[in-house]
């Protein structure tokens, strides 16, 4: 696995070591120590799966009283991934790093605890996750994925994403509960 630049300290993209044959190929999506020799340092404690149309937006979600960690991967589709620092006493603090990840690019990206995570499905997707808390139910957050301070350059080819009513609903960066 190869660890690419990003523009936010501690937010890792990883491009994943393929194993290509006659019958297909093998993809190693994580091994405890080669992550920990990288930085990312975490007991994962469950393992997320969603399905997404192409054109879905789900996020930007993160959570306050135990802000946890992603290891997001793609193996079917492809989604723009996006992290934003919602730490206040943070220097990236609203800044944002967003990259394509895919079945066909097989990257990973490393989102640590205090940022908020979002997708843009570009086409039909599986996106698999690995988190650092389990869910707490009261204690999910989210911010408007359109937020203008923000400035997200989703892929949107002008069209309206499909979101839901909660992500609809959700404050702008600077109405929102954020982290110290």
């Amino acid at each position: 696995m190869t660890p690419l630049p990003t523009t936010l300290p501690g937010v890792v993209l990883l491009e994943l070591t393929v194993f290509r044959d006659a019958r297909g190929h093998f993809i190693e999506t994580y091994q405890r120590d080669r992550y920990r020799a990288l930085g990312i340092d975490v007991d994962f404690l469950q393992d997320n799966r969603s399905r997404s149309v192409r054109g879905t937006l789900r996020g930007l979600h993160y959570r306050a009283a135990r802000p946890e960690g992603k290891l997001v991967h793609v193996p079917r589709g492809e989604i723009f991934d996006v992290a934003v620092d919602v730490r206040r006493s943070s220097p990236t603090f609203g800044r944002w790093f967003g990259a394509v990840l895919s079945d066909a690019n097989h990257r990973q990206l490393w989102i640590p605890p205090g940022f908020a995570h979002g997708f843009l499905a570009i086409s039909d997707a599986d996106v698999v996750y690995k988190v650092s808390e389990l869910y707490t139910p009261g204690d999910d957050r989210a911010i408007r994925w359109d937020d203008p301070q923000l400035a997200i350059a989703w892929p949107l080819d002008g069209a309206q994403p499909l979101v839901s009513a909660k992500d609809a609903a959700a404050p702008r960066l600077a109405d929102a509960e954020l982290l110290p």
